[in-house]
């Protein structure tokens, strides 16, 4: 009988111990959430000030190498997978075939659209999307809407979090890597998450940036279609 209580007790407290540890683990989730959310917003805002007249010039000579519109817009997932509109500066021509289809990216990217893409200048209007709460100035990249139904369970933990301007993917390989190395990367991102984290992705990022790393899959203008994960 006694032997049995103290098993009882004992489970009791293991179960007590584990509701603790689920309890701290939560807070301190929300909590770098919180710190997150301070940091992207204050970063984005500054950004955005500072780089006004840098991103002023650039919509000119957009305009006046590419047209109008000088902004794309396109609707991506973001967090939990609630669509929003992202902003980034315009790269390539409008270009159609005789049957009213779009060229390729290849064909479409101009010199100067393929400049602004080494540079990751394209990205700049993203940070209205950091303002807004939309992204994160880190996280998985915002992917295609209609890939978001090929997304095995796995793949989809990346929409667990508000998407980045850049990421763990970005700064290890970024559109050179395949599409498994990518979610890999996101969903490592996603369970060792931190402050320190983001600050070292930022960091490399600009190094990544500077170096001109991984702009491009071999053989595409950026990254081959995701067309699902046929082993799954």
């Amino acid at each position: 009988m006694g032997s049995t209580l103290h098993n009882a007790d004992h489970r009791d407290q293991l179960k007590t111990y584990s509701a603790n540890s689920l309890v701290l683990a939560c807070q301190h989730f929300d909590r770098h959430q919180m710190l997150k959310r301070l940091f992207d917003a204050s970063a984005a805002l500054l950004s955005l000030l500072l780089l006004a007249p840098i991103m002023a010039i650039l919509a000119l000579l957009i305009r006046y190498q590419l047209g109008s519109p000088i902004l794309f817009r396109q609707i991506r997932p973001g967090k939990q997978g609630q669509s929003f509109t992202m902003y980034k500066f315009r790269t390539m021509l409008n270009t159609i075939d005789n049957a009213d289809n779009l060229l390729t990216d290849a064909e479409r990217l101009t010199p100067f659209g393929a400049w602004l893409r080494s540079t990751s200048l394209d990205e700049l209007p993203e940070l209205w999307n950091v303002l807004k709460g939309d992204m994160s100035l880190v996280g998985p990249r915002p992917l295609l809407m209609e890939y978001v139904p090929l997304y095995t369970p796995e793949q989809a933990r990346r929409l667990q979090v508000r998407p980045g301007i850049t990421g763990w993917a970005q700064v290890n390989g970024r559109n050179t890597i395949s599409w498994e190395e990518r979610f890999t990367l996101d969903n490592w991102y996603i369970d060792h998450q931190s402050c320190w984290l983001d600050l070292r992705i930022l960091y490399r990022t600009i190094a990544s940036v500077l170096k001109k790393e991984g702009i491009s899959a071999q053989g595409d203008a950026t990254m081959p279609r995701f067309t699902g994960s046929h082993n799954h």
